[in-house]
């Protein structure tokens, strides 16, 4: 390798001088500095974000996280054409904001005081000009070059499926959406809302037999391009899904109908934005204490009073269905979200207690705790209907709870209870109740219902 040694190189003729020919590099030596040469109007980005306050170097251009609070940034000394870039990291400049700060006596567009940058996703240049203006911006950009956004929320059991995520509320909760999609599609929430589901009344002596508890409302949207459904639910899609906005949604979980009291209780409603789910009708217990009552899906009757009306009050598609009428010693079955609970049929003798209606199945929303699954998944099922009169030693067969949760009625035989109670988290109703010599029965509490909100996030 030679060496030349030189003070100065000129040009021998004309205005120009090239160093180098076409596709070399020239390097300055390691510690060497320049000068005449100026800048382009560009700068070397540090691509570690900033987290605190920090003194600017000319020439570089700093991403600027404003996450956990406030930032100071010190300029350098003014020296004309000296440049910094400085660029929102994380978009929280509208939050926590950046202060330029200039040095000493020097100047930010003609003034000697701090400058705030306090726009979203902002960037801005600043050079260096002269003691008159000192730094001017001449580049600053708020626009988004982002692409495609999508729903960022919290709340719920939180879990991923493919390129969506689900929120599970199995209790009283929060749905938050802290930010939304610049694509309005993505913006869609598939929802699925299940009221408590009613309880199978409690027998006294000689009050007859109990009919079980109707399902809590069930109500539902997925999507046909994301989460078409083909199972038994389908006919129970909802025509159009719930549009988020950067807000919070209050979620109620309807607890099930209980059998303390005389006569128990119905379910509760489920409530996500503007679906409300209405909760199961408790089962029929005889006079004086009332009919099967109407809700989301009807009770079942028993031999001395009648069933309750489901989709109660009415929605299409429907939330629920009917309860089962009785007949003599036999208590029909809770209505379910598909199908009408069945009536009781026979004698004390050889009876049987009406099977609680079927419930929805479904796919895409995962089981009971949010996990991904393709599998269909059934709720609000109808509670059996009781059976016999505990003066017959052969009472026949209670009726069995319909399929998402209903619970199954009881016998004499079962002794005094307490029936089936209907699921946890399905809106199942509960079971019918026996008339249970001397005291009567226990008939079973009615399933607490749940929220499942699914949107894509990525």
């Amino acid at each position: 390798m030679s060496k030349i040694e030189v003070n100065q190189i000129s040009s021998q003729c004309g205005s120009t001088l090239t160093i180098g020919q076409s596709g070399d590099t020239v390097t300055l030596a390691c510690g060497a500095t320049q000068t005449g040469f100026g800048r382009t109007g560009t700068v070397d980005w540090d691509t570690t974000a900033k987290t605190a306050s920090f003194t600017a170097v000319s020439g570089n251009g700093y991403f600027v996280n404003t996450t956990a609070g406030v930032i100071t940034v010190n300029l350098p000394a003014g020296v004309a054409g000296a440049i910094v870039s400085l660029k929102d990291y994380a978009n929280t400049w509208d939050t926590n904001n950046v202060t330029v700060t200039p040095n000493g006596t020097d100047k930010i567009n003609g003034t000697n005081s701090d400058a705030t940058l306090n726009t979203e996703d902002q960037s801005v240049t600043l050079v260096y000009v002269d003691s008159t203006k000192g730094w001017r911006a001449v580049q600053d950009s708020t626009s988004s070059v982002d692409g495609a956004t999508f729903i960022v929320a919290t709340g719920g059991t939180i879990t991923c499926c493919g390129d969506y995520k689900i929120h599970t509320f199995t209790g009283p909760g929060t749905f938050t959406v802290s930010s939304i999609s610049d694509c309005a599609s993505n913006n869609v929430l598939d929802y699925l809302v299940a009221a408590g589901g009613g309880s199978g009344p409690t027998t006294g002596g000689g009050d007859g037999i109990s009919g079980g508890g109707g399902a809590g409302g069930f109500r539902f949207f997925a999507s046909p391009s994301t989460n078409p459904q083909s199972g038994p639910g389908a006919p129970r899609n909802a025509p159009a899904g719930i549009t988020a906005t950067a807000t919070s949604f209050p979620i109620t979980v309807g607890a099930g109908g209980s059998i303390v009291g005389p006569v128990g209780s119905p379910g509760s409603n489920s409530i996500f934005s503007t679906i409300t789910s209405t909760g199961g009708g408790r089962g029929g217990r005889g006079d004086p204490n009332g009919n099967g009552q109407p809700g989301g899906s009807g009770g079942g009757g028993d031999n001395n009073s009648s069933a309750g009306n489901g989709n109660t009050p009415p929605v299409s598609p429907a939330q629920g269905t009917n309860g089962g009428p009785a007949s003599l010693q036999t208590g029909g079955g809770g209505g379910g979200a598909m199908t009408a609970g069945t009536a009781g049929t026979g004698s004390p003798g050889s009876g049987v207690g009406g099977p609680g209606g079927a419930g929805a199945g479904i796919t895409g929303f995962g089981a009971s705790n949010g996990e991904c699954s393709s599998c269909v998944q059934y709720f609000a099922g109808g509670g059996g209907g009781g059976n016999g009169n505990g003066n017959f030693p052969s009472p026949g067969v209670a009726g069995t709870g319909g399929i998402g949760g209903g619970g199954n009625g009881i016998t004499p035989a079962a002794g005094a209870g307490p029936a089936g109670a209907g699921t946890a988290n399905t809106g199942g109703g509960g079971g019918g109740a026996s008339d249970y010599n001397p005291g009567g029965a226990f008939g079973g509490n009615g399933g607490s219902g749940i929220v499942i909100i699914r949107y894509k996030f990525q």
